[in-house]
Formats: C-alpha cells, sequence, structure tokens
C-alpha cells in the first residue's frame, strides 16, 4: 500500500470513529471529502420484489438494481446515504452527452455505471443505485411509461433500501439479501425520463426518499403529449414503452402496450390514463426536498411540466431550488458543469449527509441570461412579480383605449414560430401578430402567463397557438441545433475517480450560441374542441365564438431596453403541435380576450415607445393592473 493510500484510510477511519457512534461519514471541513477507494468499492445487483405482476403471467417482478458502494464504512459498521437513478435508458439508448450504457463482466457484475454519480459520489461515502425499470434490461415486468409499474419499480427499491421489501441475490433464486449497509436515505436524480420516476416517486411520499433532482423532467404525462388537448405528437405511450422495453418481453407484454395506446387517444381527451400519470395532483404528498432543472427552451419535455410542478410544490411549502437555463433538453452536466458539480455536491450533502452548509439559506433561483452568464433571485418567480392584464388591439399591445378590435388568421400547418416571428412587421395570412413599441427600460417576465381569447372558427376542428416573442437582436444559445445549445468538444475531463472500466472521464462541452434577430420563449397550444372542457373533445360549430384561456409556458425572461415585445397568435405551430383534419380561418375577438403576464417590479419604467410599420403601428406596452406601472405612466394612452 502507497502512503498515500495509508494516509486516506487513517483519515477515513478517523473521519468514522469508533463502531456505534453517530454516522460521520466522509465529511471534513464543511463537505464530504473523496477518502473512500472507488477502485477497491462493492459492485453488486440485487433484484427487489416489486409486488407487482406487470406481464400478468402469476409471477411477481423483480427489478434490478446496480450497486456500487465504498467497501470501507460497511467494515467499520457504518452505513451510508444512497444517490438513486432509475431509468429505462440503461441498455436501449444510453445516458449523457456520450450515451453511456451499463456494462458487466462475465459473471454478470458490473463495471460500468454511466454517468459521473458513482465516480465522484462514491469516494466521498455515498452509494451510487442506478435501478432498471420494471421491463427493462435485467428487470421483470412491463414498461407502463411513468404509471404504476414505472414508479413502484423505483419505489421498491427504496422501499428495500429500508428494510421494508425484499431483495434477492439473484433475478429467480430464493437467497435473500438485506440492505443492511445502507441508512435509509435516499437522493433521487435524472434527466428527462429518470427525473420523471423522481418526481413520481417523491409524489408518493415514500419513507426515506429525502430529496430528488429532476432534470427537463415531466410532472404530468399529458403535457408531454399533448397541450390543452392539441397533439404534440402522433404516437402514444405504447410506441415510447416498445422504444425501451426489453425486446425479450414483446410478447408478454402486448397486453400492457394495448392499454397504453387505446388510454391515450389522439383527440386529447383527459382520460384515466392521464390521469394516473399526473404527479401534480399528489403533490401534497412530497415530502422530499426538489432540486428542479430545465431548459427554459426544452421542446422536448416542454415548459409547462416544470412551471405547475414549481408551482404546486411552493403552495405546499416544499423546500425546493430551480436553476433555468437557455439551452434545451440538456444536462447542467454538459452546460455548466464545474458550478453543477459543485452545487449538486452541497445539495446532497446538506439533505443526505445532514451537513450544514447553507445551501438551503442561499438564493433560490440561478437563471441564465445570456450564453454562460447567469443571475439569481432570492425566490422564484422573481420577488416582486404579479400577474398583470396587458391590452389588446389589431396590430398592437396596449391599444389605446384598451381592448379592441378583431384579427383574423387562416391555419397553415407548414408555418412555424419562427416564421411568424421573421414576419412580425409584415402581414401575413396565417398569424395576428400583437406588439408593444419600442421598450424604453427592461421588461422582465418571471412565471407563466395566459391569455384568455374569444374565437370563431370557420370549420369544426381547430387548433391555435400563442407564443410571445422578444424582438430585437441577440446571442442566445443555438437550441434548435444539434446540440441543442451546446456542442460538444475533443477534450476530456475528469470528474472523480475511475477504473480501466468506468473512466469517470467525460468529453468537454461549450456553448453553441446563434445570432438572432427575434426570440420565442413563451409558448401555449390549444385544440378549440377542449375549450369547455378537457375531458371530451367537441366538434366546433362554424362562426360562433368560444372563450378559451391558453396557458403560456412557464419562463424567465428579460426583453431589453430597445427591443419590443409582440404576441403572435397563430393556427398549428408546424412541427411543435400537429395540424387539425381541416384548415380552418380563426377570428379573434380582441374586445373579449386579455393577456396576462408575469412581470417583475421592473416593468413599472416602461415607457412609450417608436412606432412600428404603418400597418401595424404600435402603441406603448401599459400595464392595466399594476400600480406602479399606473403611477409611471398616468394614464392609459
Amino acid at each position: 500500500m502507497t502512503v498515500v493510500a495509508t494516509l486516506l484510510l487513517a483519515f477515513a477511519a478517523a473521519l468514522l470513529g469508533p463502531a456505534g457512534t453517530a454516522w460521520a461519514g466522509s465529511v471534513h471541513d464543511g463537505a464530504s471529502q473523496p477518502v473512500y477507494s472507488y477502485a477497491d468499492a462493492v459492485r453488486e445487483t440485487v433484484w427487489v420484489d416489486t409486488g407487482l405482476d406487470g406481464q400478468r403471467d402469476g409471477h411477481r417482478d423483480r427489478v434490478a438494481a446496480d450497486i456500487i458502494r465504498p467497501r470501507e464504512p460497511a467494515a467499520h459498521g457504518r452505513r451510508i446515504p444512497v444517490v438513486m437513478d432509475a431509468s429505462p435508458y440503461f441498455s436501449c439508448c444510453g445516458r449523457g452527452n456520450e450515451s453511456q450504457l451499463k456494462t458487466y463482466d462475465g459473471g454478470g457484475n458490473p463495471v460500468q455505471f454511466p454517468l459521473y454519480y458513482d465516480n465522484y459520489f462514491v469516494p466521498r461515502g455515498y452509494a451510487v443505485v442506478l435501478v432498471d425499470l420494471a421491463g427493462t434490461n435485467r428487470s421483470d415486468g412491463c414498461v407502463d411509461v411513468g404509471g404504476r409499474s414505472d414508479v413502484d419499480s423505483a419505489k421498491a427499491v427504496i422501499d428495500w433500501l429500508n428494510g421494508r421489501a425484499a431483495g434477492y441475490g439473484s433475478r429467480t433464486g430464493a437467497d435473500r439479501v438485506a440492505a443492511g449497509w445502507a441508512n435509509g436515505s435516499v437522493g433521487m436524480i435524472g434527466k428527462s425520463w429518470d427525473g420523471t420516476i423522481a418526481n413520481g416517486v417523491a409524489a408518493t411520499g415514500v419513507a426515506g426518499l429525502k430529496t430528488i433532482v429532476p432534470i427537463s423532467a415531466i410532472s404530468s404525462w399529458y403535457d408531454y403529449y399533448r397541450s390543452q388537448g392539441a397533439p404534440l405528437y402522433q404516437g402514444t405511450p405504447a410506441d415510447l414503452a416498445g422504444y425501451v422495453e426489453d425486446p425479450a418481453t414483446t410478447t408478454a407484454c402486448a397486453a400492457e402496450q394495448a392499454d397504453l395506446a387505446a388510454g391515450a387517444p389522439y383527440d386529447g381527451d383527459w382520460t384515466p390514463l392521464w390521469q394516473q400519470r399526473d404527479y401534480v395532483a399528489d403533490a401534497a404528498q412530497v415530502h422530499a426536498s426538489v432540486f428542479l432543472v430545465h431548459g427554459m427552451q426544452d421542446l422536448n419535455v416542454r415548459t409547462v411540466n416544470y412551471g405547475q410542478w414549481w408551482q404546486a410544490l411552493a403552495a405546499r411549502g416544499v423546500p425546493r431550488k430551480i436553476w433555468l437555463s437557455q439551452t434545451g433538453h440538456v444536462d447542467p452536466f454538459d452546460y455548466r458543469r464545474q458550478d453543477w458539480v459543485d452545487t449538486l455536491h452541497r445539495w446532497f450533502d446538506h439533505y443526505l449527509m445532514g451537513v450544514d452548509n447553507g445551501i438551503d439559506r442561499e438564493p433560490m433561483a440561478d437563471v441564465e441570461r445570456a450564453p454562460d452568464q447567469w443571475s439569481t433571485d432570492a425566490k422564484w418567480p422573481a420577488p416582486g412579480t404579479s400577474q398583470d392584464a396587458v391590452a389588446l388591439g389589431p396590430g398592437t399591445l396596449a391599444a389605446p383605449g384598451g381592448n379592441h378590435g378583431t384579427v383574423s388568421l387562416t391555419d397553415d400547418p407548414t408555418r412555424d414560430e419562427n416564421a411568424w416571428a421573421a414576419d412580425v412587421d409584415r402581414a401575413t395570412p396565417d398569424k395576428a401578430a400583437l406588439s408593444s413599441g419600442v421598450l424604453a427600460h427592461d421588461l422582465r417576465i418571471s412565471g407563466s402567463g395566459s391569455v384568455t381569447l374569444t374565437v370563431s372558427s370557420s370549420t369544426a376542428s381547430a387548433h391555435l397557438s400563442a407564443v410571445l416573442v422578444d424582438i430585437g437582436p441577440a446571442v442566445i444559445r443555438d437550441y434548435q441545433g444539434a446540440g441543442e445549445g451546446i456542442r460538444t468538444l475533443g477534450t476530456r475531463s475528469c470528474w472523480g475517480e475511475g477504473t480501466s472500466g468506468d473512466s469517470g472521464c467525460f468529453l468537454d462541452t461549450a456553448a453553441a450560441t446563434a445570432q438572432v434577430g427575434a426570440t420565442v420563449f413563451s409558448r401555449g397550444w390549444i385544440d378549440l374542441g377542449h375549450a369547455a372542457s378537457l375531458d371530451r373533445q367537441q366538434p366546433l360549430t362554424p362562426g360562433t365564438p368560444y372563450r378559451m384561456t391558453v396557458h403560456l409556458a412557464a419562463t424567465d425572461h428579460v426583453v431589453p431596453a430597445g427591443h419590443r415585445l409582440a404576441l403572435i397568435i397563430g393556427g398549428t405551430d408546424a412541427n411543435l403541435i400537429d395540424p387539425p383534419d381541416t384548415r380552418p380561418t380563426l377570428t379573434v375577438d380582441l374586445a373579449r380576450s386579455e393577456l396576462r403576464l408575469p412581470l417583475t417590479d421592473g416593468a413599472d419604467q416602461v415607457t412609450p415607445g417608436q412606432p412600428m410599420a404603418p400597418q401595424f403601428a404600435a402603441a406603448p406596452l401599459v400595464v392595466l393592473n399594476h400600480p406602479q406601472q399606473r403611477d409611471a405612466l398616468g394614464d392609459l394612452r
């Protein structure tokens, strides 16, 4: 043994203290330290009984939990906390920017644990547990896409870690295995589907789950596939299940896939299948703290998912933190790596090891304002934010005299929000663009807005899109590029310890940027047939006005002085929602419509701007019920 290794072991032993004393872990100087051997860590697989029978064959399902944990604490009789990622992707598709898969040796023992959690946290006194969701990789059962099987297969592992469920040393054997090395404290983390499962498990209120870190995660599966009735994708959850499921289970899981397809009709109705996969409805059961991370330009898991989840957690006083980036569907490890790992480390130390490092008293929100430029807020939405009404008129926001007039548009399913924004100052038949004048001061929109519209259609079916646009030049992350705001470099950096089978070294990344003339920063879509209720789509009566509220997804965006704010109303937003089966002309009665935006106190400095092109002459942006704005402007002219 080298001198360095001897010193590290001595340091670890000193921290552990005599057997039977309270857990001290690897904590020193206010943080867990890398004092344990990664190379000598215990690597094992335990199959946990979920109590389910997903294949409906009379046999209880077991899910595989691949575990890596430092050897030294157990040798001293010490129990340790767990960082857990439950995923359907460990064998089919991979995790992280390099699509890493789990690998095993000839005896079936785990070798590579995807991502950096094991490399970084195991030497610091954590176990890392990667769970194959039911029906994937080495787990029994069937994938049910966010339903009971998905959620309970991860929850069962937490129950096993707390002595409430049975674990086995093999997939079919009777040899029981206990988690005697675990202290019962679990933190779940993951991106996309993985983070979604963390949300779902937290919503069960399971004891032992101390914190979750959902990254680009779904909070309601309806809002992944539909938006207020409008279809976002052609497929159903059955297609997604087939994509990730172990091919050997295809026949056995046919009944489950049939249920998934039948329960998710294309018409957008709010069926029992969606209701069972709505974690927001069970937010009152969440006892774990939540560190939420999302890209504000995520067009895969759209931002309504984080907005409604955050709002529900806030209403219940859940301890929480949020990072919002300018990226699309990207992990913070790939856009803010050093700060992310440091912050995640402190978060887990606090909530899993009980370290009083102050992270719970620091600013709640980090928001990316421009590529690699971040601001912080004590709370989120930003302190001083209120929901304020903005008047609408033909071609204008804040038309003199308040809301008035009508606008019409004809659905063109070949056109999208980027085309609309590029043509904001040019009349086109597929959109209605309402714009402020040039802003004299910055305008911050922090949270979720809405636009209530009174609309009639020329046909029996129609979809409507509403987007907020910052009109003016800017350098942004190229969220529409292949990397959704990042580019992958040819160099590598290492994050923790490694072995020949799991190096802990990852390709570096940098911001991918784009120069733009307009930025779409919040969106909402609706099927007019669901204007009255999500429960059942109704055919429209042509020419009849329908009143509806379109939810504008959560954001945090500053429209800078010298730019303009626009609301664009269109039909089909190409490639973001599917078109209806007709090509309607929509007429919007602006006198019976209203835009409401979450504006911060800084909005009171808005002053009249320069007029736009004659066909869309713009009045200033006027906020009707924000007291500071009323005082600053004096009247609504």
